[in-house]
């Protein structure tokens, strides 16, 4: 054993599968402890909210003295005793809101949409506070303005210039003003209208287009700037007219298990030697291409059926009678081939398997 690792955050199975493969000893606190997390995971204990995370942090951090405490979505502000293994609270902090990641874009001359005056239309309005693109919308009136503000009331954001193209993202390892890219990924979104339109909903690696070489330099110029430390992503649109970042994420990504499905590369112990000052020598190569996906419950459900029998070609398995809420994720599917349209036939198989299930939910 390399060592005992802590891994709080609302998504923490990517990172602890990523851990215990690596050779840590993996303990989690998690808004889920879906079935998979357990099986990974010496222990695995739920948190109602993040106000009750840091204190839960504390005490697990008493019992088992981990080496290592590394946080994912939600908790990368959170203020504990024990030194995170990643970027800093307050580095962090500046890329967990959207201003003052725009101001972080335009003072490093970043190419970025641009933000709009009041009464410009189209627009993007995005939440200051958020992750994974939820509750982004675009408006074409003051009318819908109006509407998402009543939706949202008291809360703060940005009216950004539409930028149309291709979704995709890069993943880096970052210390001391240097970085390495990892991998370039195609993002997908959930689609359809409201405010789930722009959320995540999965992604394929390696991304191939050929200004994939283009993006991972940008990805690397951006991550020596940004002062984190670690694993980080970046996120682009691909237009007809060039290269837009979008957001900087300061923590391990979603895209983390595709890439190591990939590759083979794991990027929990790049995570933790680039916190000690290391970067990656030579970059994986990938082998093959890996899709996934998330379903989301088009209705209140309860689980009935157990899915593990699709596992390792499922991840996030929930419990045989789970309660998921309409809009919430139930599962992620992963598809696998030699180019991007093997990998989607294959997942697509898979989800049409589950969706049988799923329908008699």
């Amino acid at each position: 054993m390399k060592g005992r690792v802590l891994v709080a955050g609302f998504a923490t199975r990517h990172v602890a599968c990523s851990a215990k493969n690596a050779g840590y000893e993996v303990h989690a606190i998690d808004a889920f402890c879906d079935q998979d997390l357990q099986w990974n995971t010496k222990s695995c204990t739920i948190f109602e909210d993040l106000e009750s995370l840091p204190g839960q942090i504390e005490e697990i951090c008493k019992e088992i003295d981990p080496d290592y405490l590394v946080v994912t979505s939600g908790a990368e502000e959170i203020s504990v005793s024990k030194k995170i293994s990643g970027s800093c609270k307050d580095r962090a902090g500046i890329f967990t809101d959207k201003r003052k990641i725009q101001d972080f874009f335009r003072e490093n001359s970043i190419r970025v949409p641009a933000i709009l005056s009041d009464g410009s239309y189209p627009a993007m309005l995005k939440p200051c506070k958020g992750a994974g693109g939820w509750r982004n919308t675009v408006v074409e009136s003051p009318e819908e303005e109006n509407n998402f503000c009543e939706m949202w009331p008291e809360t703060p954001y940005i009216r950004q210039e539409v930028v149309k193209g291709i979704p995709c993202s890069v993943s880096c390892i970052t210390s001391g003003g240097k970085a390495k890219a990892i991998a370039a990924n195609l993002q997908y979104f959930r689609g359809g209208d409201g405010e789930r339109a722009y959320g995540f909903a999965g992604a394929a690696t390696p991304f191939t287009n050929e200004k994939a070489g283009e993006l991972m330099k940008e990805a690397e110029r951006i991550a020596s700037l940004s002062g984190c430390t670690g694993s980080i992503g970046i996120d682009f649109i691909l237009s007809d007219d060039g290269i837009y970042a979008i957001e900087v994420n300061p923590r391990f990504q979603a895209t983390l298990d595709i890439i190591e499905m990939s590759t083979g590369f794991n990027i929990f112990e790049a995570h933790i030697n680039a916190c000690k000052g290391i970067l990656p020598g030579s970059l994986p190569k990938a082998k093959k291409v890996i899709a996934r996906r998330i379903i989301f419950a088009d209705r209140d459900l309860i689980v009935k059926d157990d899915l593990k029998k699709y596992y390792p070609y499922v991840a996030d398995i929930p419990r045989k009678n789970s309660q998921i809420e309409e809009g919430g994720a139930i599962i992620s599917v992963y598809g696998e081939g030699d180019t991007l349209a093997g990998a989607e036939s294959s997942l697509d198989k898979t989800i049409k398997e589950i969706g049988r299930y799923i329908s008699r939910w």
